[in-house]
């Protein structure tokens, strides 16, 4: 079967391959693969900034953000033929530590986790993969069109989670909330935070494009201007550039008890000037909390599946600006003006 994959540590290596079909070790259940979406965590991979290969691998293939049909699947398991699902990215360290035991294999405590198609597993972009009942999320087949961003939008559902639970530290009625960042998780980000009644300010730097639209039709405001000059004061705020400045802007510009989550990795090596006495002044006489989170659990990918459910379908499929065939991959890499949300198809239609 075909796959898509990379020589880790092989800059460019990226390669359509002929892998063999997967092994009934390696799952229960048989998935082909429909479609995945495409990320910076991909593009980074390609250019040889990290990646793992499966043990005795020469390749990884890519693809954490994924849809698939189930084939087959025994009795017992709660899926049969035809159902949609989607296969969770993170697994469980072998040992494992308390909290993969605890089924948060989110907050590993080793660092030993496995990830599909970024480390120690193989990703989703091959025709078919095989993998427990209990590593897969059932959708609804109402779904199809907009499935495969169930991925991204665990990333957020898992950050409000984390920041209302700090919420209820204390008194907690928050009324605006922030995101930076007009991306696909941005944008994913807004919805849930439009979802739960707040009014919701979005941030990024173009001014053209489907940005501005999808964030004024799900009811939110658009700003191309900074959080500074803005002079919005949030009480929670989730950050999704990893640009250092814009970092800066959520940690120390924002309403009294504020919440900051930070979900955008940023690249090393760059410095800002920062009043750290200043920074952690406003920190402690405001009650403030910044933390960070990464990946998700199984209870984030189903209230993300709840929360797409939830959601106008029509809207979730305008942020899939482009759909490639898996054997033109890579123009699905190569950056276009009005790109959101890039998606492989690995089914032909």
């Amino acid at each position: 079967m075909k796959a898509l994959g990379v020589t880790p540590g092989v800059k460019d290596s990226l390669e359509l391959l002929e892998m063999d079909e997967p092994a009934e070790s390696e799952g229960e259940v048989l998935v082909e693969t429909l479609a995945v979406g495409l990320c910076g965590t991909d593009k980074e991979i390609v250019s040889a900034q990290y990646g793992e290969a499966p043990p005795g691998a020469k390749h990884l293939v890519l693809g954490h953000e994924n849809l698939g049909r189930v084939v087959s699947a025994p009795e017992g398991s709660g899926l049969a033929e035809g159902d949609l699902v989607v296969g969770i990215v993170r697994r469980p360290d072998p040992v494992p530590c308390e909290a993969c035991a605890a089924g948060q294999w989110d907050m590993c405590r080793n660092g030993k986790y496995t990830e599909h198609g970024i480390k120690g597993l193989n990703g989703f972009a091959r025709e078919r993969y095989r993998a427990d009942a209990d590593a897969l999320v059932k959708l609804d087949r109402g779904l199809e069109r907009i499935g495969v961003l169930l991925e991204p939008t665990t990333i957020v559902a898992k950050a409000w989670q984390h920041a209302e639970a700090i919420g209820k530290r204390a008194f907690y009625d928050p009324k605006v909330a922030v995101v930076t960042g007009a991306g696909p998780v941005g944008l994913l980000a807004a919805l849930l935070g439009v979802q739960r009644g707040l009014d919701v300010h979005v941030y990024d730097r173009v001014t053209d494009g489907p940005k501005p639209d999808l964030v004024r039709d799900l009811g939110a405001t658009y700003h191309t201007d900074s959080l500074t000059d803005s002079g919005v004061r949030a009480d929670v705020l989730i950050e999704c550039t990893g640009v250092p400045s814009v970092v800066m802007e959520t940690i120390t510009e924002h309403a009294l008890d504020a919440i900051t989550c930070l979900t955008g990795v940023s690249s090393i090596g760059k410095t800002l000037p920062v009043d750290v006495g200043a920074a952690n002044r406003e920190a402690v006489l405001g009650n403030d909390v910044v933390f960070g989170s990464v990946n998700a659990n199984r209870s984030h990918y189903e209230a993300a599946a709840a929360a797409l459910a939830k959601a106008d379908a029509d809207w979730l499929a305008r942020l899939i600006t482009r759909r490639v065939p898996l054997a033109d991959f890579g123009n699905a890499f190569e950056h276009e003006k009005n790109d959101v949300k890039v998606v492989l198809d690995v089914k032909e239609a």
